[in-house]
C-alpha cells in the first residue's frame, strides 16, 4: 500500500474565464481528484495577474490554488489530464508532506 502524501499544487489557467467559468473549471478538477480517492481537498482562486513574460501569447493568467491529499500513483494521473488541458498554460505540484526546516545556529564560537 503507497503512502499518503500532502500536495499543493499551482495552476496558471488562460485569462479567458469570468470569475464563474473559473470556479466551475476548478471544482471540476476537484471533482477528478476525488474520483481519484484524493481528500481533504481545498480549492483557492489567487486571482488573476500579469505574467513577466507572455507564455504561449498570454499576457496574463488567472492562477489556481488546490490543495489535497493522495497517493503518489494518482497524482501521477492528475497531471496527465493537466498536460492535455488547452487551458493549462503552466502547473506545478508540490510534496507538501516532506518540508521539513533546518534549524542553522547562527551563534558564533
Amino acid at each position: 500500500m503507497s503512502k499518503i502524501i500532502k500536495y499543493e499544487m499551482m495552476i496558471l489557467v488562460t485569462e479567458k474565464f469570468n470569475d464563474n467559468d473559473l470556479k466551475t473549471w476548478a471544482f471540476n478538477y476537484a471533482k477528478i481528484l476525488r474520483k481519484l480517492n484524493a481528500f481533504e481537498i481545498s480549492v483557492i482562486s489567487r486571482g488573476k495577474r500579469e505574467l513577466s513574460y507572455n507564455i504561449l501569447d498570454q499576457k496574463c493568467g488567472n492562477f489556481i490554488q488546490i490543495n489535497f491529499s493522495s497517493i503518489p500513483k494518482h497524482v501521477e494521473n492528475f497531471s496527465s489530464s493537466l498536460k492535455l488541458d488547452s487551458n493549462v498554460l503552466r502547473f506545478l505540484i508540490l510534496n507538501k508532506t516532506n518540508t521539513t526546516r533546518k534549524k542553522y545556529n547562527t551563534s558564533q564560537s
